[in-house]
């Protein structure tokens, strides 16, 4: 389960607005289940001491040129940062027949993206100590990783996790056993979704769920422009099912102390994306973890204004220096 090295292989988008970090490697590799992932690595900023790797796993839809100037934060504080894409979106392997669905069998698929990534690029290819920075979708995963595999990573900081969906009549369980029955009778590749699942663009930044800053939003769209086969739309029927149903478990009493690794969850105060009380309530569960509420923020925190993000920041820089427990 090695690296493929592949001379026509993959390539990370360019943009003017969008530099590229210094020392981008990019490739792909194959999950256990042959899955065809894309990955990059990015080594630590000269002349900064070495402080480890972040291991940065995204949100859905997502892939790894939106988070550039994120990346080159860490590397500026010593961090080397290692990131893919999960299986049906960016760069890596689509699993529908319409490449802008977003699709996944079950949940615990993403596991076996993570953990293959860390087992077969993480550990040979990156220094020690390992630290998992996940957004949204990608902070859920995060922590189901923290319930399978305490030894993984050092510490997990989560960026909005998805908790939970407000405002969802049948509740997580319900709409999970309704999409899973419909599922079940041909209906899982059925797009579904909300309005902030449609393709940004310039007419759509007012009143954007995701985040407040014009620059970095148009930002996006201007990497789909110039390469929209990393686009993703709306999820299916089959992954509403395995995502409420990863929701629904988050929500259950035995799983704040399931977690073990010490996690810090960040909220955004005004996220209309996942449910800030659902993070609220798993951070004064939780034994190794607890969370904080961004003032201000909107759901993606590492794409909002300059005072959203020295608050990430300051909040990150805090949490990975302070003693263990």
């Amino acid at each position: 389960m090695n690296a493929i090295v592949d001379p026509n292989g993959p390539t990370l988008a360019v943009v003017p607005s969008n530099p590229v970090p210094e020392g981008a490697r990019v490739g792909y590799f194959e999950a256990t289940d042959r899955t065809r992932l894309r990955y990059a690595l990015f080594p630590r900023q000269r002349d900064t001491p070495p402080r480890g790797t972040v291991c940065l796993i995204h949100g859905r839809a997502e892939y790894i040129e939106k988070y550039f100037e994120t990346i080159t934060d860490f590397q500026k504080r010593g961090f080397a940062v290692a990131t893919f894409d999960w299986r049906g979106q960016g760069g890596s392997q689509r699993l529908a027949g319409t490449k802008r669905l977003g699709h996944v069998r079950d949940f615990s698929d993403y596991w076996v993206d993570l953990s293959s990534f860390h087992r077969s690029i993480l550990l040979p290819d990156s220094p020690a100590p390992y630290y998992l920075v996940g957004h949204s979708m990608g902070g859920l995963v995060a922590l189901n990783a923290g319930i399978r595999d305490r030894m993984m990573f050092e510490r997990l900081f989560l960026s909005a996790p998805m908790l939970a969906i407000d405002g969802q009549p049948l509740g997580l369980n319900g709409t999970a056993a309704l999409a899973r029955v419909l599922s079940w009778v041909g209906l899982g590749r059925l797009p579904v979704g909300r309005s902030t699942d449609r393709q940004q663009s310039e007419k759509s930044f007012a009143g954007n769920p995701l985040t407040s800053d014009r620059a970095r939003y148009m930002r996006a769209v201007e990497i789909i422009a110039a390469r929209p086969d990393l686009a993703v739309g709306s999820p299916s029927l089959r992954w509403v099912a395995a995502a409420f149903r990863a929701m629904a478990e988050a929500g259950t009493d035995q799983f704040p102390g399931s977690v073990r690794i010490p996690t810090l969850m960040l909220a955004a105060a005004r996220d209309r994306v996942v449910s800030t009380p659902a993070i609220e309530t798993l951070g004064l569960r939780m034994r190794t973890g607890r969370h904080l509420v961004i003032a201000g923020a909107q759901h993606e925190m590492f794409m909002d204004t300059n005072p959203v993000r020295g608050q990430v920041f300051a909040a990150f820089d805090a949490f990975v220096t302070e003693p263990s427990v």
